[in-house]
């Protein structure tokens, strides 16, 4: 609480106030314990693998790609 009235003055300023506007969901996020880590997870391996074949397959080989991966 200290360091967002302190940093109101500094060049963190506008990080402060975005702390402070979204308090709750920033207190949430840091004590419950519900991830996003495993849908990330997913969707960081779809890319990369959509990335690999860019410009080399369509939508159909891309699928087929994707079940066996």
């Amino acid at each position: 609480d200290s360091w967002i009235s302190d940093a109101a003055g500094s060049l963190l300023s506008s990080f402060a106030a975005g702390i402070a506007a979204e308090r709750q969901a920033i207190g949430a996020a840091v004590t419950q314990p519900w991830s996003n880590g495993q849908t990330e997870g997913q969707i960081t391996k779809l890319k990369l693998i959509k990335r690999q074949m860019y410009g080399r397959a369509k939508l159909d080989l891309l699928r087929a790609r994707l079940c066996t991966a």
